[in-house]
């Protein structure tokens, strides 16, 4: 191929300009996202038992829909959160290579074989089963300066709109609403004018019902007839009532005398809002809050441009006074990161292009390389195109670290070529020309760059078949490299020698002085370094045991490296959970939400706040007591502070200043994995045990787990203590009066929850008409004995008379892990301890603490960092066997590979040290690039191997002689290679701004692992070959002697 290439010149550099072009256009088709489909597919099924207390939900609703989805194909694990609001919301997580579509029908299935088992109420008003889109791209928030304009137009207003238009934009997977203020006509009972008409709720809800239907009545002259007709025509009737007024015009009763007592009498009617539970603020002003969700495989930056694009469009048309925000945009987290990280990307190349030249001393030569780096880099995304990868950061941070490899292909060659147009002769002692020199240098090439290409396949393709959210993570990185590498030994075989017969002259150039003298310098080293092998070719067993020595210090510094799942980054966002005294009012909470927005509003770094109150973020439900606020700091270069310390300033001082409990915290590392950074478990009840003993457990962990160095803010979201009251029905009375039990409590359904009664049209809509009664008689348990229930006999009967009540403490929320029972409880690490350390603490407590019966279970990012644990080893053991594999295959020999895979304890160790000195984590980012090391590491010594095995076999040298020859040889192009690897990762390791925490990561341990697998496997790897060369003879000799 290279021979075919050095003779046709143009037709190499076609194929090459094809391939650049194919992935330019390949860049602008490409989606662009944060992180690929790494988090686990959610399907949520959602109830409503209106009325119900949180245990009753969990218990009748929860438990029958659990039991029914529980084993579902592919589920990972099954959450439930029910609320004292009646509502149950269940999440069912699925791998995130679960074709969700198919998870959604497969749970729906399940769902409608158990419908038949729920309460009536809950069949009624039916059970929804949507899939949950992980990707939040952006919350935006409309309000009304108009005074006329209240919430509940507001809302509507949006829905109907705004939100149906948004669902429309390309890309848009779902737009979620935060408050269900969808218009609902609302029958608010006056008890006493009830009471006085001898009229009971339930009859008011059965006379709407009965009145308010839709009704097909046919159509006049419709076949079959007796006799021809010349028209037919379909009856229409008046049906459903549209207006407050048509509504309040329904008649109950009709009297004697001709006149009727209508719904007005007794009632107030007024178009109002389905729920009022959840109150949404923004600048001081009631708003409505809906947060943007992307398809799977979406393009972020294009969906979120396209919403902005419409919503402009959108706001044209608005009414005087109408107003819209973007009020927590995850995409600039987005756009900023992948800025810094192509900032790093120019930086890397011109660093390379840099140390190139400083190694060539040409500039012809150094032109070579420059072209090759974009043909592989940029011939890469249509490679990635044809997998469906996205243009992410870690497909990105993948064709950074190719840089290095690109480049190394490229010099190999180029470095061959000079040396041997320079300093060698052909038979005749004349020097060679370009040409022939470019023909000598790829057949003595050829087969290593075949090699490294195969070694840094072998190396990563194993990592593309691990499964589940981590084999996602190393998939992004392992194939992107893959092609990179692929393309590149393409380019070294084809483009880079005939760019050396086209560029390159036989004249030697002279180069700069300073150029000049570092390459005095380094012929020094060169001198130096031969001197140096073969002394230790001499103290063989000293280096031996130096090896052994660094193989122990590597694994004691490795056991003691903290784990985590990704670094947790500064994403200019903040999150407070405000959770106020058990059972306080929605009033209550809107004061404290407002008073902790001025505490907010006040700080430099923050540029704006959102508050909706009403809804508990960490429990996953509505509750009266509970608040979330999401906090938009300033760029990351208009502040002072990082995320981190905001965080930290802002959970002393609401604590202090408000009547509440804060819980602040940062956005998660990876968006969709867990709603908060931190970790988060669930303490089970597996013994069928007691509410209290759960609480009891619960709060001890909570109470030693905060007495931990390595935890935090650890917090229990279980509160069975929420004051309630308790009814007691007399059966036995309600019967010898007469009274129906059913009646009794959808009678007080309808005074003190919301009775659902049926259907309105409007806007082309359906929505629900409900029935309460007016706030002056649902404030307290005393208002009881202004409630009647009709007996069987016509006779009112108070409900006070037939019921006693107490007051009780109860749970609000009650949570479902897996079938059991369970508490919540988050936390966060303390200062420098990783989450891994955090897990390893809160087991501890947890096996201290519970008792037989009670266990642990993960969720979010702490059940992926448990699963994905030894995912990493497995990655780096398969990576070490399969380049033994190719390396025995490449050489036919079985022990030679030995020689080449010595180089790799001296990688792991240098990655190791590198990573503890700047204090690290042991990160999936950290494993890649040990995974990467491999074929690093092996590279460098192949060079040596492979020239070592040419001057033993071919030219008959000896063993040692051999060993030292090649060490020198290719010391030049092993320090130029590595050098320009680790140089082109360097802006990696020392990047700075949005996303840096993830390029630390992997930046420092492949630097650190590369300069020692240099400068330091340099000396052993001749050693190494030369002890196997031997034993390699060894066994020849005994098979000659045995045959």
């Amino acid at each position: 191929m290279s021979k075919f290439c050095i003779n046709r010149p143009i037709f190499a550099m076609v194929l090459s300009i094809v391939l650049t072009l194919v992935g330019a256009i390949s860049i602008y088709i490409l989606p662009v996202e944060e992180y690929p489909q790494v988090v686990p597919n959610e399907i949520v099924v959602q109830a409503t038992y209106t009325g119900a207390s949180a245990e009753v939900v969990a218990n009748t609703v929860a438990s029958v829909l659990e039991d029914s989805i529980n084993g579902v194909e592919g589920m990972l694990y099954m959450k439930s959160s029910s609320s004292s609001s009646g509502v149950v919301s269940i999440s069912v997580y699925f791998s995130n290579d679960t074709n969700a579509d198919m998870a959604m029908v497969n749970v729906n299935n399940r769902v409608q074989s158990s419908l038949s088992r729920l309460p009536a109420e809950v069949q009624r008003v039916g059970v929804n089963v949507y899939k949950k889109s992980s990707t939040l791209l952006a919350i935006y928030a409309m309000y009304s300066d108009n005074a006329i304009h209240d919430s509940t137009y507001v809302a509507n207003y949006a829905l109907l709109n705004v939100v149906n238009e948004l669902k429309r934009v390309p890309g848009v997977g779902d737009v979620i609403v935060f408050s269900n203020r969808d218009y609902s006509m609302r029958i608010w009972l006056d008890i006493d004018k009830l009471s006085q008409n001898n009229l009971s709720p339930s009859e008011v809800a059965q006379v709407i019902s009965e009145q308010n239907s839709q009704f097909a009545v046919g159509s006049f002259g419709a076949e079959p007839l007796n006799d021809k007709v010349a028209f037919t025509y379909s009856v229409s009737t008046h049906g459903r009532f549209i207006s407050a007024n048509e509504f309040g015009n329904i008649i109950i009763r009709s009297n004697a005398d001709g006149s009727a007592l209508r719904l007005k009498d007794v009632a107030k009617i007024e178009l109002g809002a389905k729920d009022y539970s959840v109150s949404p603020l923004f600048k001081g002003k009631e708003s409505v809050g809906f947060g943007i969700s992307a398809q799977p495989g979406a393009n972020a930056l294009d969906v979120a441009n396209g919403v902005a694009k419409r919503l402009e469009e959108l706001a044209e048309n608005f009414p005087n006074g109408m107003q819209y925000n973007n009020v927590y945009d995850t995409t600039t987290f987005v756009k900023i990161s992948i800025k810094e990280v192509i900032k790093t990307f120019a930086e890397a190349i011109v660093l390379v292009i840099i140390i190139m030249y400083f190694f060539l001393q040409n500039f012809r030569a150094t032109i070579i390389p420059v072209i090759a780096i974009p043909v592989s880099i940029v011939g890469a995304f249509a490679g990635m195109y044809a997998l469906g990868f996205s243009i992410n950061l870690l497909t990105l941070f993948g064709l950074i670290l190719a840089i290095g490899i690109v480049v190394d292909d490229a010099i190999i060659v180029i470095e061959n070529v000079e040396r041997i147009l320079h300093t060698e002769t052909n038979e005749n002692g004349e020097k060679y020309s370009v040409k022939e020199a470019t023909l000598k240098a790829m057949s003595e090439i050829q087969g290593p760059v075949v090699a490294i290409v195969l070694v840094l396949c072998s190396v990563f393709i194993p990592v593309a078949f691990i499964g589940g959210f981590t084999g996602a993570i190393y998939k992004q990185f392992a194939i992107t490299i893959v092609i990179s590498v692929v393309i590149s030994g393409f380019v070294a075989l084809t483009l880079t020698p005939a760019l050396c017969v086209s560029i390159l002259k036989a004249k030697e150039p002279k180069p700069f002085y300073l150029v000049k003298r570092f390459n005095d310098v380094f012929d020094w080293l060169t001198f130096k370094f031969g001197k140096q092998i073969a002394r230790a070719l001499r103290r063989g067993g000293l280096l031996s045991l130096c090896f052994i020595a660094i193989i122990g210090v590597t694994w004691g510094l490795f056991k003691r490296l903290p784990t985590s799942l990704v670094p947790s980054e500064d994403k200019g966002i903040v999150i407070s959970s405000l959770q106020l005294p058990p059972a306080a009012s929605l009033s209550r909470t809107i004061v404290e939400g407002k008073k902790a927005l001025s505490f907010l509003e006040q700080d430099p770094n923050i540029d704006y706040s959102f508050l909706i109150a009403g809804y508990d973020m960490l429990a996953g439900a509505a509750r009266t007591s509970g608040a979330i606020i999401f906090t938009t700091l300033k760029d990351w270069s208009k502040r002072d502070q990082s995320a981190a310390s905001i965080v930290g300033k802002f959970y002393v001082l609401l604590n202090k200043q408000l009547e509440a409990n804060a819980i602040v915290f940062g956005a998660p590392a990876i968006s969709g994995l867990s709603l908060a950074g931190g970790f988060e478990i669930y303490v089970q009840d597996r013994n069928n045990g007691t509410i209290q003993d759960l609480e009891k457990y619960t709060n001890l962990i909570v109470a030693k787990a905060n007495q931990r160095p390595e935890l935090t803010r650890v917090n229990s979201m279980f509160n069975p203590n929420i004051p309630q009251y308790f009814i007691t029905l007399d059966r036995e009375k309600a019967k010898s009066m007469g009274v129906n039990v059913s009646d009794v409590f959808t009678t007080m359904q309808s005074v003190f929850g919301q009775y659902y009664v049926n259907d309105f049209n409007l806007y082309g809509k359906t929505y629900q008409v409900n029935i309460q009664a007016e706030s002056e008689f649902r404030k307290s348990p005393e208002d009881l004995s202004r409630v009647f229930v009709k007996s069987n006999k016509g006779d009112l009967v108070p409900v006070s008379s037939l019921v006693e009540f107490e007051r009780v403490t109860g749970a609000d929320i009650v949570d479902r892990f897996n079938l059991f029972m369970s508490a919540k409880i988050t936390g966060q690490a303390k200062g420098d301890y990783s989450s891994g350390d955090a897990l390893r603490a809160i087991e501890e407590v947890a096996k201290e603490v519970l008792p037989q019966g009670y266990t642990i279970a993960y969720s979010g990012s702490s059940y992926q960092e448990k699963n994905a644990s030894g995912t990493g080893a497995i990655a780096f053991v398969f990576g070490l066997i399969f380049v033994f594999l190719i390396l025995c295959a490449q050489y036919e020999r079985w022990l030679m590979p030995l020689s080449v895979l010595t180089a790799v304890p001296f990688a792991v160790f240098g990655a190791v040290l590198a990573t503890t000195l700047r204090g690290l984590d042991n990160d999936i980012y950290f494993q890649i690039g040990l995974v990467m090391l491999i074929a690093l590491s092996a590279k460098n010594a192949i060079l040596i191997v492979e020239f070592a095995q040419h001057l033993h076999e071919r030219e008959g040298k000896g063993i040692i002689e051999s060993a030292i020859g090649a060490a020198k040889l290719r010391f030049r192009p092993i320090i130029m290679t590595s050098l320009a690897f680790s140089i082109g990762v360097l802006p990696l390791a020392l990047s700075s701004g949005a996303g840096s925490a993830s390029r630390h990561a992997i930046g420092t341990g492949v630097i650190g692992g590369m300069m020692a697998a240099t400068f330091i496997a340099i000396f052993f790897i001749p050693l190494f070959w030369s002890y196997v060369a031997r034993l390699n003879e060894w066994l020849n000799k005994r098979k000659e002697q045995e045959s």
